[in-house]
């Protein structure tokens, strides 16, 4: 991890390329995610050509809610719903959810397409995923989909999740990633900065939110760094599985006590 990809001692830290206070970090982050709320899901197929889907499909085969017992299951940057209505689908009855964002109006999404579909089974809370407004030892499992790299302090968030999960809970994170084959990693950098802004510009009348996305994936740590942090964060068996080429990973961490 290069020094400049973490909040660094003169309180300045990623936005992107650029380097902001962190103190503006969180709030730069909601501007984007407020203007994109409503395109973001279509926006997601059309950027990956719908390799999303897959993504997430592998996230929910790995964490597996049971059919027969209770799961409480606490999805973080969550808002428009997308990862709790496949755990509700694939769990049994018992299965709750709650859907954690720091943007109301990404809730809002979610929310609506909710509707009463899981009535008494799925929460939306607004919060911060640094200082997370839930009690301790109360989740047999924490997911965050891309998410994790908006966040101004990561170490915070890690810290967090393990404070919530139960003793033998399960941490999942699904984040862009380090492309490692040699032809598509120059495809994937001039599909990204020369496509994804366009497809914004044309279909959520903003290029430049979707550029800091873009730009967002580059400063992310690689697999290693990252693995390492959610271990300094005191979670175990810590492992990652890279999908796509690397275009995707899928970090994974359990509280052992």
């Amino acid at each position: 991890m290069r020094d400049d990809e973490r909040p660094s001692s003169d309180g300045t830290t990623d936005f992107g390329f650029e380097r902001v206070a962190l103190g503006e970090k969180q709030g730069r982050v909601d501007d984007v995610f407020r203007s994109v709320a409503k395109r973001y899901d279509l926006m997601n197929d059309l950027m990956s050509a719908g390799l999303h889907r897959a993504w997430k499909a592998q996230l929910i085969a790995m964490l597996r809610p049971p059919k027969g017992r209770s799961f409480r299951h606490l999805d973080v940057a969550g808002g428009t719903g997308d990862i709790a209505f496949r755990s509700l689908e694939a769990g049994g009855p018992q299965t709750e959810v709650t859907v954690l964002d720091i943007n109301e109006a990404m809730l809002r999404v979610g929310a609506e397409r909710a509707g009463e579909r899981y009535a008494g089974r799925i929460d939306f809370v607004t919060g911060n995923a640094e200082s997370l407004p839930l009690p301790d030892a109360a989740f047999d499992a924490y997911t965050i989909a891309f998410g994790i790299r908006n966040v101004p302090r990561i170490e915070a968030a890690l810290a967090e999740a393990r404070r919530v999960l139960k003793p033998g809970g399960r941490f999942l994170c699904l984040e862009f990633s380090k492309v490692d084959m040699p032809v598509l990693d120059r495809i994937y950098d001039a599909y990204s900065f020369h496509v994804i802004p366009r497809i914004g510009a044309r279909v959520a009348g903003d290029a430049e939110s979707y550029r800091y996305l873009v730009e967002s994936i580059r400063r992310f740590p690689s697999p290693g760094a990252f693995a390492g942090m959610i271990e300094a964060a005191g979670l175990r068996h810590v492992t990652h599985r890279s999908l796509s080429g690397g275009i995707v990973a899928i970090h994974s961490g359990w509280k052992v006590s």
